[in-house]
């Protein structure tokens, strides 16, 4: 468990920070888009680093198949997607947060629910 714990937290704060690179990126390069199509984006290009990181890092050990893993994860993290989404909403729209920090705060609340979701089903033991 240590290890994969360990792993997840690699593999994760490799996504995250693609994802708030991507995101700061788009903010920076095109200010008029909408903060939450650059978090959008910045979902879609760390995805690949999350999967990968995940399946053969964090739960190397699976049993379960390759594409079976992927379909299950895509599930998964748009499931976290969602959260990420709605925190970040909030918290920009609402209480009037600065993007990056908003979005930090966004990618650690969904990471609890990813982990548990990843450990149980997607890349189940």
């Amino acid at each position: 468990m240590k290890s994969t714990a360990f792993w997840f937290l690699a593999t994760g704060a490799s996504a995250a920070l693609t994802h708030m690179g991507v995101f700061a990126l788009v903010q920076h390069l095109q200010p008029d888009v909408w903060p939450e199509a650059a978090n959008a984006l910045g979902f879609a290009v760390a995805f690949g680093v999350s999967f990968w990181g995940h399946r053969w890092l964090s739960f190397k050990g699976t049993s379960t198949p390759v594409l079976q893993s992927l379909r299950r994860f895509v599930v998964t993290a748009l499931a976290g997607f969602a959260c990420n989404e709605l925190v970040f909403v909030v918290l920009t729209r609402h209480y009037g947060w600065f993007g990056l920090l908003a979005l930090f705060f966004a990618l650690v609340v969904a990471s609890a629910q990813t982990f548990v979701l990843s450990r149980f089903w997607a890349f189940q033991h």
